[in-house]
Formats: C-alpha cells, structure tokens, sequence
C-alpha cells in the first residue's frame, strides 16, 4: 500500500496519482479511445522544431488559462522532467496572467508555486 502512503503524504503528488487512477480506469472500459488517445498525445509531445521542453511549457500554460488543476499539476512536473527552471515557468505562467488575468495568477501563485516546491524539494539542497 505505499502508494496510499504517497497519496496522503502530498496533496499534489495525490491529485496526481489520482489523475493516473482516473486514467487507467477509463483506459479499461474505452481501451481503443484510451489508445489512440495516449498515442496522438505522445505524438504531440515528441521533439519536433519545438523541444519538449517549449512543449510542456506552452501545455502549462494552456492548462493554467484553461484552470485545469490536474493538467497544470501534470504539466509543471512535465515542465521540471525537461529541464525547465523555476524562472522559466514563473515566465510562462507570467504571459498566461496576460491572458487570463487574476484567475490565471490566482493559480500561479497557489498550485502551480506548491507543485514547483513539491516535486523540487528532493532535488534542492
């Protein structure tokens, strides 16, 4: 049972793994829309004239206008796993607040700072 362990442990890291439960439910009872799905989203996210990282950037910030708390969650972790600095989403997260203004900043400066902190804290000194 670790992963209810990790799952108590974080409200973050839980909202994740709850996002992937979601997820693998739904790809039991729709594996054929839960294949091809998973398949044109990893399409999406391959290196291209963008890098993965300018990818799951601008998905971060698509998220954050869209006040998806799962995606944003998903996609700061993105963000870190391709290398992107703190300062890099803060920047990101500063040109969605030009477009979706105080909803937009009002997560940024909540989930998005929390996620950042939590999936950082083992990495910092």
């Amino acid at each position: 049972m670790e992963e209810q362990h990790y799952e108590e442990s974080s409200s973050i890291q839980g909202a994740l793994l709850h996002y992937k439960e979601g997820m693998g439910r739904f790809a039991e009872q729709m594996p054929d829309i839960a294949h091809k799905y998973h398949e044109f989203s990893e399409a999406c996210f391959q290196e291209g004239s963008l890098s993965k990282k300018e990818k799951q950037l601008i998905a971060l910030a698509i998220s954050l206008n869209a006040q998806d708390e799962y995606c944003m969650i998903y996609h700061v972790k993105g963000c870190l796993d391709q290398g992107a600095s703190k300062e890099e989403i803060l920047e990101a997260v500063a040109v969605t607040g030009a477009f979706g203004g105080g909803a937009a900043l009002s997560q940024a400066v909540t989930l998005i700072e929390d996620s950042i902190t939590e999936f950082t804290e083992g990495f910092l000194s």
